[in-house]
């Protein structure tokens, strides 16, 4: 079909709004923490109720996609997101907090669902591995973004009222007094509500999927859920999400209660920053992908994170602040690598296996509970450790993998193993 490269960058900019929205739950952990005095577990909780969304909904999506269409299902997720920023933001309690975190979560997961289909249609067959690694960059980007803008608002807000510009005096109006970070949410009603007119102006391509993109029969899940294959790579899925946010949640946390730094600026910062490295990292580690054995880059990658994050754990307080940015760095090919090593494990049902891997994005919901969970029994220190079990876990499919397809390198060609 004609290629629609209107639609490529809208997807490229779904992917950057999607990061923003999804991304920013660390840099307001401490503050959210301290509006309404949460426990370790009830901190834990925020992003469990984010990501559960995605356990929820990943699937359910695919068949509301073969049944509405692509652009109802972008317009239905952005009015969610819409919807559960201006509730918050009118009526900033914490109940309603949860309440807008699991809406935007799935709207999250909807458009996760819908945008990597519509985006190989759009732009090309021939062209989606250069597309899609673009729009990784750009999902990068804006978890780079997203902390600095929350560290302006939060900075801007508590300024003298002189010194004051039209957008920061006109929200210093309508953003409780003690509660500057709420801001953000006024941000992201109104990005939600952009995307909304945007997307309802733009026509749509026809996506055609074929059988092996397609979502499956009820029948079709029962028999992947049997498969032990599936389950690990669903596992392996579920850890790395699940040690991404572990870090990236509770890093600013950490760094105020051991370390003693500011977690509006410097770790707000050293978040924008970890996913800036996440950015960089993705970078090398497709030179690397062109040369090595996806399995040896995974290998080396997570042995290298598991020494990172232990010196950001142990280390003093300027080796913990940059040792928690690197873990970004060596966690870059992690997502990318478990994927493919999964689809090309199995030779069939990929849509619907698919569907079952990005479920396993739920583990960003439940590692954040058990470590908030033991923090309130322990320590943040202690909790935190739980990464660990993700690392192992995600060091070991580097091992035990046998995908039927190899990753192509130079002078290696694809072959069964």
């Amino acid at each position: 079909m004609k290629r629609n490269y209107g639609i490529v960058v809208l997807i490229l900019i779904t992917f950057f709004v999607i990061s923003f929205l999804t991304n920013i739950l660390g840099a307001l952990n401490p503050s959210v923490s301290l509006s309404y005095e949460l426990s370790g577990t009830m901190s834990g909780f925020l992003p469990f109720t984010f990501f559960i969304a995605y356990g929820l909904m990943s699937i359910p999506s695919g068949f509301m996609v073969e049944k509405y269409g692509e652009k109802r299902l972008m317009v239905f997720a952005f009015l969610l997101a819409l919807t559960g920023s201006l509730l918050f933001s009118g009526f900033p309690t914490f109940g309603v907090f949860l309440f807008t975190l699991f809406t935007i979560g799935t709207g999250m997961a909807i458009l996760q669902v819908v945008i990597n289909p519509l985006l190989r249609v759009s732009g090309g067959e021939e062209h989606y591995a250069f597309t899609s690694v673009l729009a990784q960059l750009i999902f990068g980007a804006a978890s780079f973004v997203s902390p600095q803008v929350y560290s302006w608002l939060v900075t801007s807000l508590e300024t003298p009222a002189t010194e004051q510009g039209w957008v920061i005096g006109l929200l210093s109006k309508i953003v409780p007094i003690d509660m500057s970070w709420a801001s953000i949410y006024w941000i992201f009603a109104l990005i939600s509500l952009l995307m909304v007119l945007v997307i309802i102006s733009i026509p749509f391509p026809k996506v055609q999927l074929n059988e092996e993109e397609k979502v499956g029969t009820k029948d079709t899940y029962i028999g992947l859920f049997k498969n032990r294959k599936v389950m690990l790579y669903f596992l392996g899925i579920f850890a790395y999400v699940g040690t991404e946010q572990g870090i990236s949640y509770w890093m600013s946390q950490f760094l105020q209660d051991y370390h003693g730094y500011d977690f509006k600026t410097i770790g707000a910062d050293a978040i924008g920053n970890f996913w800036g490295l996440m950015t960089i990292g993705g970078i090398l580690g497709l030179l690397l992908l062109k040369i090595m054995d996806s399995k040896w880059v995974l290998r080396i990658f997570s042995i290298c994170a598991v020494l990172s994050f232990s010196m950001a754990l142990f280390g003093s307080a300027n080796v913990s602040l940059y040792a928690f940015q690197v873990c970004g760095f060596f966690l870059s090919v992690m997502y990318p690598i478990i994927m493919s090593l999964a689809l090309n494990s199995v030779s069939k049902h990929h849509g619907a296996f698919a569907g079952i891997l990005m479920t396993g994005i739920m583990g960003g919901a439940v590692v954040q509970l058990l470590i908030g969970f033991v923090s309130d029994f322990t320590s943040l220190k202690t909790g935190m450790m739980i990464v660990f079990l993700g690392l192992g876990y995600i060091l070991s499919i580097s091992f035990w993998a046998k995908p039927i397809i190899k990753n192509k390198t130079i002078g290696l060609s694809k072959g069964k193993e």
